[in-house]
């Protein structure tokens, strides 16, 4: 049985959602890698349900683009609350755009949650890029 240390991933940190007065809300994610590295986005939308939806899952993008430092960039296609299962399911679709192998893909990812569901967009987010980001900051 090998013992060898697993590769870093990209860790959520953070999650906050304001509620503003004129109808907005605004997200803010902070994401960490290796315990040392920051990375935080924010996102602005309407305070409805989808709004919240996507002003978070646009959040964590901004961060992760923060992370991958150019050569890679994601483009947040839709977000969606599902109920399913007894719960609620977030879904996310991204384009992934960049150089090389993975350039040009789509990827969508999931996030099961009973309570906070623009933190579990945010999630959704991370959910459906950490095979992509693995490899890629495991590398720098």
């Amino acid at each position: 049985m090998s013992s060898a240390p697993l590769p870093e991933r990209l860790r959520f940190a953070e999650f906050t959602l304001d509620r503003l007065p004129n109808g907005r809300c605004r997200a803010r994610v902070g994401l960490t890698w290796k315990d040392s590295e920051q990375f935080t986005g924010e996102g602005e939308g309407l305070a409805s349900q989808a709004g919240e939806l996507r002003c978070s899952a646009q959040a964590c993008v901004v961060a992760l683009g923060q992370a991958v430092q150019g050569g890679l960039s994601f483009e947040l296609l839709g977000v969606k609350a599902v109920r399913a299962f007894d719960a609620t399911v977030i879904i996310v679709s991204l384009a992934v755009h960049g150089e090389g192998p993975g350039s040009g893909q789509r990827v969508v990812g999931s996030y099961l949650t009973e309570t906070d569901t623009p933190r579990g967009a945010a999630l959704a987010v991370l959910n459906a890029t950490n095979r992509i980001l693995g490899n890629r900051l495991f590398m720098r």
